[in-house]
């Protein structure tokens, strides 16, 4: 019997699933997800991970059951697998949709497409989100995507399945050893949740995006939180944007706080796509500066001390450190904040970039390579083509956190900390520590630590360094191509823009009063993100 194998990665789903419906269209499908073990020994993966996988694949089972078939759980090298599949009952075609992963996946599915091809079997892959593979230009980018969005959603039709000697699902997986991580109150996955989650927002948690999304304080509940559901494809971007724009035309005219929410959300919908599309055009932004003149400016001056500060929620600034400690807890933290530990990190810890990046792709939940290894560098200064961006994590707490509620939620010393001292503790008088029954120093037995760096002079000599070598003829010179390359468009025009032009902690000059529905209607830069 013909047959064709879809290969689930990370497309958990049954709705608007390309790849599927185009196998189930030929004939009988085999419906496959391989559990790596090489995939999860990567730097980047966590045990939070693995259960969200395992808890969406036992929901695409289960709708697979419903229907009449299973999905099929192997364990081992990929190749090995699908050559152990055709050795069995040889398939016709293989389909998948296409995946920006890190690098590990990149050569896995070049090792994947150079067997299909000695073996004879045809492999189609299909988009997942508004990325291009092998685009040409940047400006065709766009137009691109919005077409892409516009597509009609991917209608299975009836569904003949394959059963293959051996029928495995992912009832019995068990994570590969080693794995780490799963914060008690992490999000779950599967197909329902997002569809829970995402009609919650359209409905009414929208609302509060606008204005609601920067602190920590507001953002769990004002943020969408489909940005792990998007990750692991338990619902389509597509689908997303599409009932975005559906309940924004159903919206009645007064309904303005409303509508303003919905266009923000579309529109990073649109920026998380466009980050993505970077890594896809250049996978090596993974491991090395986009911008190769910056090669060298923070890897020698690597600091275990600070780093450790840093992962341990020890680094004396309390909304720093409250913000670790919420995001080991719970997965999830909004962009302003992790920005602000990528900022500290880079500038007055003079950390470089990469072993942050791994550390923080494990402690999110919705941890996205695109969108985290574009971030990483734009924080970080090693792009080229960004203004530098360095988050006071003391302004921020006075900002976002002002009455302290979130840094006394996340640091329980803290709630014995005087308000006048909250966001500088060190600052408080020994006989008031004495009094609230607090030490502050450097010791491992003292409640709150010191900073570890002063802030001020931490951070001017690293900015200086930064732009001092930013100054550079050469590294101004390689400029160009980097912008040609990864820069945004202005709206029909073809036109580079850098969309990221102001310091963080500097004052607001203006603020947007468009409110049309355009993906390139940005807001204001301070809070670009993806704060799904």
């Amino acid at each position: 019997m013909t047959y064709r194998v879809v290969w689930f990665k990370r497309d958990l789903r049954l709705h608007d699933h390309a790849a599927l419906a185009h196998a189930a269209a030929q004939g009988p499908v085999l419906c496959l997800y391989i559990v790596e073990p090489e995939l999860w020994q990567q730097p980047d993966a966590a045990l939070q991970h693995f259960e969200f996988v395992r808890e969406s694949l036992l929901e695409v089972h289960e709708a697979l059951r419903v229907l009449g078939g299973s999905l099929q759980v192997r364990t081992g090298d990929a190749v090995q697998v699908l050559a152990a599949l055709h050795d069995q009952a040889p398939f016709a075609e293989l389909v998948a949709h296409e995946e920006t992963g890190n690098a590990f996946t990149y050569e896995r599915d070049l090792q994947v497409g150079a067997w299909c091809r000695s073996a004879g079997v045809g492999w189609t892959e299909w988009a997942q989100f508004g990325v291009v593979r092998r685009l040409k230009s940047r400006n065709t980018w766009q137009a691109r995507w919005e077409a892409h969005m516009a597509a009609p959603q991917a209608v299975l039709p009836e569904l003949q399945f394959f059963q293959p000697q051996t029928d495995a699902g992912p009832e019995a997986v068990t994570p590969p050893p080693g794995l780490q991580h799963n914060p008690a109150q992490r999000q779950r996955g599967g197909r329902r949740l997002a569809l829970d989650t995402l009609n919650s927002f359209l409905d009414a948690r929208a609302l509060a995006y606008r204005g609601g999304i920067s602190s920590p304080l507001s953002a769990p509940t004002a943020c969408s939180r489909l940005s792990a559901y998007l990750a692991y494809g338990c619902i389509s971007m597509r689908e997303v944007v599409q009932s975005t724009r559906a309940a924004l035309d159903a919206l009645p005219p007064q309904a303005g706080r409303h509508k303003a929410g919905l266009i923000g959300f579309i529109s990073r919908l649109y920026w998380h796509c466009h980050f993505i599309q970077k890594l896809e055009s250049e996978p090596e932004i993974e491991w090395r500066n986009m911008h190769r003149g910056y090669d060298g400016l923070r890897e020698d001056g690597w600091n275990d001390a600070h780093f450790a500060a840093l992962t341990s929620a020890r680094t004396g600034w309390p909304m720093v450190d409250a913000c670790v400690v919420m995001l080991h807890e719970t997965g999830w933290l909004n962009f302003r904040m992790r920005a602000m530990l990528v900022s500290v990190a880079a500038y007055p810890l003079w950390l470089d970039w990469r072993p942050v990046g791994h550390w923080l792709a494990t402690q999110f939940l919705d941890y996205e390579p695109g969108i985290h290894w574009s971030q990483l560098q734009m924080q970080s200064g090693t792009t080229g083509i960004n203004t530098t961006r360095v988050y006071n994590p003391i302004k921020q707490a006075q900002d976002h956190d002002p009455k302290g509620i979130f840094v006394r939620r996340w640091l329980p010393h803290m709630r014995r900390v005087p308000d006048t001292w909250l966001f500088e503790p060190w600052r408080m008088p020994p006989e008031v520590q004495r009094h609230c029954g607090l030490t502050v120093g450097n010791g491992p037995n003292a409640d709150i630590p010191l900073p570890v760096v002063d802030l001020a002079e931490a951070t001017r000599q690293s900015k200086g360094a930064l732009h001092e070598r930013r100054a550079e003829p050469g590294v101004k010179a390689g400029q160009k191509a980097i912008v040609d390359k990864h820069a945004s468009r202005k709206h029909g025009s073809g036109q580079q823009r850098d969309v990221f032009t102001r310091d963080s902690d500097t004052p607001k000059t203006s603020r947007r009063k468009s409110r049309k529905s355009s993906p390139t209607n940005t807001p204001p830069s301070s809070q670009l993100g993806f704060d799904f």
